[in-house]
């Protein structure tokens, strides 16, 4: 039994992490909400009853076993390591501060817990690759994924709470005045009745930022050093879970019954690969499912025997971000060994 805090538990993914830690069941005796002085003080409904926000200083937080930020990187920044630092807690971090320095495991625990060994400090993925590399896993271990081409389609939850309620309110707008272009805030243009292939700042390659953490990440959780990776990331005017067209090149032939079966085993996938019948992965079904979906799985035309299209939808504040963080501490109570492991180098 452990005590769990939650930094960031009014944002979308902070729900998340209580519904989650909620319906697995997850063995605490308490479960304590910190926040800045302007929210110290509330009392918010939560699935374990109502709890009263606390005023978020270090001290308290290390008072716990686990504390998840669900915050801002410069939060994570500031404080992440204060609280992970020797007698202090397990600290889960949901922001991008952390991902890519060498000394943090970035860890997605069907694939590679025991990369956590002894740190305190874990990051978690950011919500595309997680979503992605939970099919693509199987598929390298067998085949050896050599490169790979993704074209995201990224719903409005990427953006938290606020872009959410910017996707409902200026689809209303849109609906009531359809002469007049909708507003933005949250996104750099409007989103609804839309799609905006930019997400995060513009990186000096021309990639955006979002579209480079696929390849950084997926190289580090994967233990590659050079797996080549072009993305597009787009978002599109969804609410939840987003969805990713994937194309990879492998260094042995493959073929989509053998991939099928594969992933057939893989914890945390549904293969929904039924064309004839209209069945595929869909956002719609996606949302508030625990597995990703992964169907319309085909032999490249330009990698022909070599290389697979896919495509795969989960949902982003769960698979993405909140159930994978509630995962890393349920591995920490009880580790297990992946189910697949590197068979080409």
């Amino acid at each position: 039994m452990v005590k769990v805090g939650i930094v960031g538990a009014t944002g979308a993914v902070g729900k998340e992490i209580l519904s989650v830690l909620h319906d697995r069941k997850f063995a605490v005796t308490s479960v304590h909400l910190f926040a800045s002085a302007r929210s110290a003080g509330k009392t918010l409904d939560t699935p374990f009853g109502p709890l009263q926000v606390q005023l978020f200083t270090v001290e308290a937080a290390r008072a716990m076993d686990y504390v998840f930020l669900a915050v801002s990187g410069s939060f994570a920044l500031e404080h992440a390591e204060a609280i992970a630092a020797p007698g202090g807690a397990v600290v889960i971090d949901n922001s991008s501060a952390f991902r890519m320095q060498p000394n943090v495991p970035l860890v997605i625990p069907e694939i590679n817990g025991a990369a956590i060994g002894t740190k305190k400090l874990i990051a978690n993925p950011n919500c595309t690759t997680a979503i992605a590399v939970m099919a693509l896993w199987p598929l390298h271990c067998h085949y050896g994924i050599e490169k790979m081409i993704v074209s995201t389609y990224q719903a409005s939850s990427g953006a938290g709470v606020e872009g959410m309620e910017e996707l409902f309110n200026t689809t209303r707008e849109a609906l009531d005045n359809p002469d007049k272009t909708p507003s933005n805030k949250v996104f750099a243009h409007p989103l609804a009745f839309n799609v905006i292939p930019h997400i995060d700042v513009f990186q000096p390659n021309g990639f955006t930022k979002e579209e480079m953490k696929v390849t950084w990440e997926t190289n580090k959780i994967f233990d590659e050093t050079n797996m080549k990776i072009s993305c597009t990331a787009v978002r599109i005017p969804i609410l939840r879970a987003h969805s990713e067209a994937i194309t990879i090149k492998t260094k042995r032939p493959i073929t989509p019954a053998d991939a099928r079966a594969l992933l057939s085993k893989a914890d945390g996938v549904d293969v929904v690969d039924d064309p004839a019948a209209n069945k595929y992965p869909m956002p719609l079904n996606a949302t508030a499912k625990y597995n990703i979906e992964v169907g319309r799985i085909r032999q490249s035309i330009v990698f022909d025997e070599y290389g697979l299209d896919l495509f795969v939808s989960g949902d982003q504040l769960l698979r993405g971000a909140a159930l994978n963080a509630v995962l890393i501490a349920e591995y920490l109570e009880k580790p297990y060994p992946s189910k697949f492991s590197k068979q080409i180098k």
